[in-house]
């Protein structure tokens, strides 16, 4: 069993990273693989909408996007890292997120989701409602902790001293484990959910 971390934050080893290595480590005590990236670095463009990945089964802009989506395919979970920008998402995690979720076809059905948010003082609770929307509109089960999955601090040695948001990322990956276990045991023994094919409708629509 495999999860997936995304590190939005443009800083390779600053608070984000410092709180997703908690759950990284918390995870591999658990015998579960891990695999971090470092996106929030990059230069990522945002969708246009042209829904090239529909015909093409990937993204028409040949970047990142494409090469962790090959990742995510295999995993059976992700958790996505971002700083608190203006009370949201950095701006190339949210770009990157758009493409990752629109042009993977892919069944993410049951792949299980966590949002992790580092903030020095304010605008976690919205920035972690933001990344959660990604997986609810996919199906994925959506992994809780003790308390929503923040950490404080304006520097790493800042984060360190949030004993309380350190151990929200332990229990965090503790609570990932144990549902990517059960998930993966229900699988077998019962298969996924019934599909449906899935219905698009407009809201002006109707007779």
């Amino acid at each position: 069993m495999k999860i997936l971390l995304i590190n939005g934050s443009p800083h390779a080893n600053g608070c984000t990273f410092t709180a997703l290595e908690e759950v990284r480590k918390t995870l591999e005590t658990e015998s579960i693989e891990t695999e971090m990236i470092h996106i929030g670095h990059k230069d990522i463009r945002g969708c246009t909408a042209c829904y090239s990945c529909k015909k093409n089964g990937h993204c028409i802009f040949d970047d990142s996007v494409n090469d962790v989506a090959k990742t995510f395919e295999s995993a059976d979970g992700i958790v996505i890292g971002s700083p608190v920008y203006f009370a949201g998402i950095a701006g190339t995690l949210k770009s990157f997120l758009d493409r990752l979720f629109m042009s993977t076809s892919f069944d993410k059905r049951m792949k299980v989701g966590a949002a992790v948010v580092s903030a020095r003082r304010g605008g976690n609770s919205a920035t972690f409602d933001i990344i959660n929307k990604y997986f609810t509109m996919t199906q994925m089960p959506v992994v809780t902790s003790q308390y929503w999955n923040q950490v404080h601090g304006g520097t790493p040695e800042d984060v360190k001293k949030d004993t309380e948001g350190l151990q929200t990322m332990r229990v965090l990956a503790r609570n990932i484990a144990f549902l990517v276990k059960g998930i993966k045991l229900a699988k077998e023994q019962y298969g996924l959910p019934t599909a449906e094919q899935r219905i698009y409708t407009n809201f002006a629509e109707g007779k």
